[in-house]
């Protein structure tokens, strides 16, 4: 089982995808756990980078289109957003 902690803003550190079977406790802000499939993580980590990406422009493969004098610095996603009760 792996254990993480929300932080002040309601964000958990996840820079890549859990194996799909693992159970992820989640302690919150407000003092509750709960208790996750990687399944369900992986799925909010997939949500929030495609939000990361539809607003910094980039393609679904998070390549920049822009033209070549502009540079991206950062194509990937650190943080994803948790909540109680998420995936019920």
């Amino acid at each position: 089982m792996i254990t993480l902690q929300q932080d002040a803003d309601g964000f958990i550190r996840m820079n890549r995808h859990y194996p799909a079977s693992v159970r992820i406790r989640i302690a919150f802000n407000d003092g509750s756990t709960g208790e996750f499939s990687g399944k369900t993580l992986n799925d909010a980590y997939d949500t929030a980078l495609a939000e990361f990406r539809a607003s910094n422009g980039l393609d679904a493969k998070g390549f920049s289109r822009a033209p070549a004098g502009r540079t991206n610095a950062g194509n990937k996603l650190d943080f994803v957003p948790v909540h109680p009760g998420m995936g019920d």
